[in-house]
């Protein structure tokens, strides 16, 4: 699991999103924190080549989450056991 602010799914748009604004919290978001972050669930990077092209300090990682997982937090689905962060 990492944590990560919810600016990050910004850079969706990259992807052809329209949008990187998250309407589902759920799987792969295990928890909102009281201050908004998002903990995600996924596997860890193993890729070398990938990791290379990557700028982050040595003490973080990243994970791997499906796009089809990442998209379906895009979609209008909240429902009441999800509810978006205040």
């Amino acid at each position: 699991m990492i944590e990560v602010p919810p600016e990050l799914f910004a850079h969706l748009t990259k992807d052809g999103h329209a949008t990187g604004e998250i309407k589902s919290f759920s799987a792969p978001i295990m928890l909102v924190t009281e201050h908004g972050t998002c903990i995600v669930q996924g596997l860890e990077m193993n890729d070398p080549e990938a990791l290379s092209q990557m700028r982050m300090p040595d003490y973080e990682t990243c994970i791997e989450v499906p796009k089809s997982s990442i998209t379906a937090l895009l979609e209008e689905n909240s429902g009441p056991d999800h509810p978006s962060p205040a």
